[in-house]
């Protein structure tokens, strides 16, 4: 009876060890910087005391800013992270000391099994995880981990590099993300459940079949 336990014990050590070694080590933080503006961008900009600039504005070619009775502001080598203290700096030139509040806007897709797919304005520097719940987040049958963003029906970031990108809380900035992207969330197939409630009725038959040996000896 011995022998078959010590059996037994060292199969469901093995097996453990094995799930280990095979579990993907979490990946490091990606390397990213804050993106430049893209014709398309909006920039949300509001200066106190004036309505004519207090909207939402799209960047136009160059890239760059045409607001009105002013020149169009150059966006070129200007980080979406860094709009306000930029636009701050032009529009002293044209307005005596102006307050200025200013936020790059990305229009993203989130689809698939989220409370509320459709498409979404978010502001360049809210966490990506943030973006995801403004669609309501993930519904029960989302596959979490299979998440991916496309880029004109092209994978941009996919599942382990998106996890890792959803565990660093990096924003939608320095992701890189730009107007038109789309975040994917798929739904759990039928037999990823099934595999899951198999592995749970093994962990659970191993105990029961060592008490039934014990009672047999």
């Amino acid at each position: 009876m011995k022998t078959i336990l010590s059996v037994l014990c060292v199969c469901v050590t093995a097996g453990l060890g094995c799930a280990r070694a095979q579990a993907p080590a979490t990946a490091p933080a990606p390397q990213v910087a804050g993106s430049g503006f893209q014709v398309g961008d909006r920039i949300l900009l509001q200066v106190e005391g004036d309505s004519l600039l207090s909207k939402t504005f799209a960047v136009g070619p160059g890239p760059a800013l045409t607001l009105p009775v002013i020149v169009a502001i150059p966006l070129t080598g200007v980080r979406r992270s860094d709009i306000e203290p930029y636009l701050s700096q032009q529009l002293a030139r044209y307005v005596k000391e102006p307050v200025v509040h200013a936020k790059a806007l990305i229009n993203l897709s989130i689809l698939g099994e989220v409370e509320r797919p459709g498409f979404y304005a978010v502001s360049a520097d809210i966490v990506l995880a943030d973006a995801l719940m403004q669609a309501g987040g993930p519904t029960r049958e989302a596959k979490v981990a299979a998440m991916r963003i496309e880029r004109s029906g092209k994978p941009l970031l996919a599942e382990d590099s998106l996890q890792s990108v959803l565990a660093h809380g990096l924003t939608v900035d320095q992701v890189g993300l730009r107007d038109g992207d789309r975040l994917v969330v798929p739904r759990l197939v039928q037999r990823d459940a099934e595999s899951t409630w198999r592995i749970l009725g093994v962990i659970v038959s191993i105990p029961v079949a060592i008490y039934g040996i014990t009672r047999a000896f």
